[in-house]
């Protein structure tokens, strides 16, 4: 069985404790990464929001010890975006880009490809309404859909991993009503979802669990968190000839170091 994790950790070097990260009055400098992977010991991890360029971090903490490290980072702007993959199992090809220069320099993909699948760890852009990065990310989305068709026919078996930056329906957010206005829930975000499930994609964890309550992001003001007023907006999609396959997929909002919370998808 292939364990698979996703997490947005929005800062590698604070929750790698290279830099002091702050959670309410308390001031840590904890490796809370480490401690989560070698506690997991998943397969592959993919992480986004590293918000470092590798040489940024210290030596001693770019790469846990049993995996290969496929670092992407943003060149347009320092401290910004970034995603990195951790995987003991080394792949036959890597690829960091989908063959546009304005999504390409901002870090946001890594794309490992393994004899039996491939996996994409993608950092979907955040829109903001009224703005031309609510168009970059709906264009962002396209390009995807796009390259997502052209490797499928060298590889059918496909996991689409990452934080999405978009809550698909209203249980996947706490508040819906409220935030039907708001970058993140608009229709035309929560579109893009549904065109990827019409493209042959199945949302993992909704594949296992159909309630509300459920979420992998959290506001940090007003101790959002611990009153489980949040988004899910952190998927794994598979393709859907890998869903027979599918063993389980689960969040661990127990799981502290980012505003995010690790999504844990088993496949056999």
């Amino acid at each position: 069985m292939l364990k698979i994790i996703t997490w947005n950790i929005n800062g590698y070097r604070a929750i790698t404790g290279q830099n002091p990260s702050k959670r309410f009055d308390k001031i840590s400098r904890d490796n809370k990464l480490f401690d989560f992977i070698y506690s997991q010991n998943p397969d592959i991890i993919c992480l986004q929001e590293t918000k470092a360029d590798k040489e940024q971090i210290d030596e001693s903490l770019r790469i846990p010890i049993g995996y290969f490290a496929y670092y992407h980072s943003c060149e347009r702007k320092k401290g910004y975006s970034g995603v990195v993959t951790f995987t003991k199992i080394k792949p036959e090809k890597v690829n960091y880009k989908v063959g546009i220069e304005k999504f390409d320099v901002e870090g946001r993909l890594v794309e490992t490809h393994f004899k039996d699948f491939i996996l994409l760890n993608i950092y979907f852009p955040k829109g903001y309404t009224d703005s031309e990065r609510l168009d970059y990310k709906m264009d962002f989305y396209e390009y995807i859909y796009k390259h997502l068709t052209k490797i499928s026919k060298v590889n059918k078996n496909i996991i689409v991993s990452g934080d999405y930056n978009t809550a698909h329906n209203p249980i996947d957010l706490a508040r819906p009503d409220e935030n039907e206005n708001t970058s993140g829930f608009l229709q035309i975000e929560r579109d893009k979802l549904d065109k990827l499930v019409k493209m042959g994609y199945t949302d993992c964890f909704r594949h296992f669990i159909k309630e509300e309550g459920h979420y992998t992001w959290w506001s940090q003001r007003g101790r959002a968190r611990e009153n489980n007023i949040g988004w899910r907006i952190d998927y794994h999609f598979s393709s859907n000839s890998l869903k027979n396959k599918l063993k389980n997929c689960i969040q661990m909002p127990e799981i502290h170091g980012s505003d995010h919370c690790p999504v844990v998808l088993e496949i056999n």
